[in-house]
C-alpha cells in the first residue's frame, strides 16, 4: 500500500475491492503522522480512536459485500476551528486549550455519515485570523514544500496535511481567503462554495456573513466528491440556502469550450509576482486553446476591498468573541482576581494572541457610537459596489480567472511585524467571500526556486459546476505540460 498515492475516489475503490482493510489505512496514516507531521506541526489533536471505530464500521460493511458509502475510508482532517465531539477544539487559542465540545460540525457530521474517517484536527491561525499559520498559540505550521516557510493561513494545518501525504483530504474555512491561499502556498486545490452552500453549524465564528467551510485535495475531482458530501440545507444553519446540490464529479468531466472566462486587470497590476503572472497567463492561454473565449474585463472597486474587509471582518469578530468571557466554557483567569470585571479583562487579555487583540479592538472602534457611519456603514456600502462589480462582470463571462495570491509562500518571520503587508496577501482573495461567490485555487506551477503556484477561478452564486470544471481544465493542462 503506497498511501501517497491514495485518493479520494482510489481508496473507496480499494477498500470496495478489499484490496486493504480501512483499519489498515488508518494504521498507516498514523505511522506517516508520526515520523513527519514533527517537523511540520500540522496536527493539534489526533482522535485515532474515533477513526478505528469508523474504519471497523467500514470494514464490516464490505466483508458483507454491502455498497460502501461515497466516501468510504477516506482518512481527513479537520481545521480545529471546527466543533468535534468528544475531541479537543480550540480554534488555535490558549483560550480555548482543554475544550471538548459536546456536539459535532454538521461537515464533520456528514463527512462520516458519507464514510470518511476523522484522522485529528489540523493547526490553524487563532479563531482563523491570519494569513501565514503563524498565529496559532501552539506555534506555526511549517509549509511541506519548503520548511523554511509558511503554508499559508488560516487552514494552513488543512493544506499541510494534504501537501505532506499525512491526509487525504481536509476541510478548512475561509474568510478572507484562508482555504485558497494556503492551497496556492502548498500546491494542493483548496474549495470555497458559495455563501450558504456549507452549514457553518459548529464552525467556531470569526466573521459570520464571511465564514466559509469547504475542502483541500489533491485534486479537483476530489474537491468535488467531497463538497457533494458535505453540500446541501442544515435546518440548523439559517444561513444555509435551500439550493440543490448537483453532482460535481459529474460536472467536471464536461468541456469547458464556449465558456467565457473573464480576465479581470485590477488583478493584473502592482505587486504581483513575475513568475505568478508568467504561470497564470500560460494556463489562460491553454484555456483559450481548449476552446474558451477569454474575455478582458473590470472591476473598478477591487481596489477598496482589503480595507472593506478589513472593517466588515474585525467589526463580526469584535461581536462574535464577546462569549470567551471565562464564564461559559474555556480558560479562566485565576491570578489578582478581584471581581467579576477584572476576571474578563485578565481572561481575554491571557487567554487571547496579539492579532485577535489587534481584530476585536479595531472592529470595536468601527462599531463604536461615533464611528459606525464613518467606517462600518461606509464598509457595507463598498461592498454593495463590489457585489456589483462581480453581477456586472457576470452578465459577459461564466467565470473569472485570476492569481490566487501576489506571491509565493514568504519565509516563517517574514510579515511577522508588519500586519499591512500580511493582509495586503489576501488581495486577490477577499472580494470573493465579500460577494460570497464560490472560488477554488488549483495548481498552475512552480516558481525557479521549485515553490507552488495557484490560479483561481471564482464563478457565480451556487454555480460550483462552472467553477469546477474550469479548474479542472487547467489541471489537466498543467499535468500535459
Amino acid at each position: 500500500m503506497n498511501i501517497n498515492l491514495l485518493t479520494v475516489a482510489s481508496t473507496r475503490t480499494a477498500i470496495e475491492e478489499r484490496q486493504f482493510t480501512a483499519a489498515a489505512v488508518v494504521e498507516e496514516f498514523y505511522k506517516k503522522i508520526a515520523a513527519e507531521d514533527g517537523d511540520i506541526h500540522a496536527y493539534l489533536t489526533l482522535s485515532k480512536e474515533r477513526a478505528l471505530a469508523q474504519a471497523e464500521r467500514i470494514d464490516k460493511l464490505a466483508d458483507k459485500g454491502d455498497p460502501l458509502p461515497p466516501l468510504a475510508g477516506v482518512p481527513m482532517a479537520i481545521k480545529d476551528a471546527m466543533v468535534t465531539k468528544g475531541v479537543r477544539s480550540t480554534a488555535g487559542s490558549k483560550i480555548l486549550e482543554n475544550y471538548i465540545p459536546p456536539y459535532d460540525c454538521t461537515a464533520v457530521t456528514r463527512l462520516e455519515a458519507a464514510g470518511a474517517i476523522i484522522l485529528g484536527k489540523t493547526n490553524c491561525d487563532e479563531f482563523a485570523m491570519g494569513s501565514s499559520n503563524e498565529n496559532s498559540a501552539y506555534g506555526p505550521v511549517r509549509n511541506p514544500r519548503d520548511k523554511s516557510r509558511v503554508p499559508g493561513g488560516s487552514s494552513g494545518g488543512s493544506a499541510a496535511v494534504v501537501a505532506a501525504g499525512t491526509a487525504v483530504a481536509s476541510l478548512g474555512s475561509d474568510t478572507g481567503g484562508s482555504i485558497r491561499q494556503p492551497a496556492a502556498f502548498c500546491g494542493v486545490v483548496g474549495m470555497m462554495p458559495t455563501y450558504g452552500r456549507v452549514s457553518r453549524y459548529g464552525l467556531i465564528a470569526f466573521a459570520s456573513s464571511l465564514d466559509h467551510i469547504g475542502p483541500l485535495t489533491k485534486s479537483v475531482k476530489d474537491a468535488a466528491l467531497v463538497l457533494n458530501q458535505i453540500a446541501g440545507r442544515d435546518p440548523m444553519d439559517s444561513t444555509s440556502a435551500e439550493v440543490p446540490v448537483p453532482d460535481y464529479a459529474k460536472a467536471i468531466e464536461q468541456p469547458v469550450s464556449g465558456l467565457k472566462l473573464g480576465v479581470p486587470k485590477e488583478y493584473f497590476g502592482e505587486g504581483l509576482d513575475p513568475e505568478i503572472r508568467e504561470a497564470v497567463e500560460a494556463a489562460i492561454a491553454k484555456l483559450k486553446a481548449a476552446g474558451c473565449e477569454i474575455v478582458r474585463i473590470s472591476m473598478p472597486h477591487t481596489k477598496y476591498a482589503i480595507p472593506t474587509y478589513y472593517i466588515v471582518a474585525t467589526a463580526e469578530a469584535s461581536s462574535n468573541l464577546a462569549r470567551f468571557d471565562g464564564v461559559r466554557y474555556g480558560y479562566r483567569a485565576r491570578e489578582g482576581v478581584k471581581n467579576l470585571s477584572t476576571m474578563y479583562r485578565r481572561t481575554r487579555d491571557e487567554g487571547f494572541g496579539p492579532e485577535v487583540k489587534r481584530r476585536i479592538m479595531l472592529g470595536t472602534y468601527a462599531l463604536s457610537a461615533g464611528y459606525y457611519d464613518a467606517y462600518y456603514l461606509k464598509a457595507q456600502r463598498v461592498r454593495t459596489l463590489l457585489t456589483r462589480d462581480f453581477e456586472e462582470a457576470f452578465t459577459k463571462v461564466d467565470a473569472i480567472v485570476t492569481p490566487t495570491t501576489p506571491t509565493p509562500a514568504f519565509k516563517l518571520g517574514e510579515k511577522s511585524d508588519d500586519p499591512l503587508a500580511m493582509y495586503l496577501n489576501d488581495i486577490y482573495t477577499v472580494t470573493a467571500d465579500l460577494v460570497g461567490v464560490p472560488g477554488i485555487s488549483v495548481p498552475c506551477g512552480y516558481t525557479k526556486a521549485k515553490l507552488p503556484m495557484g490560479l483561481q477561478v471564482l464563478g457565480k452564486h451556487f454555480d460550483e459546476s462552472t467553477v469546477f470544471r474550469v479548474a479542472h481544465a487547467v489541471e489537466h493542462g498543467m499535468a500535459t505540460k
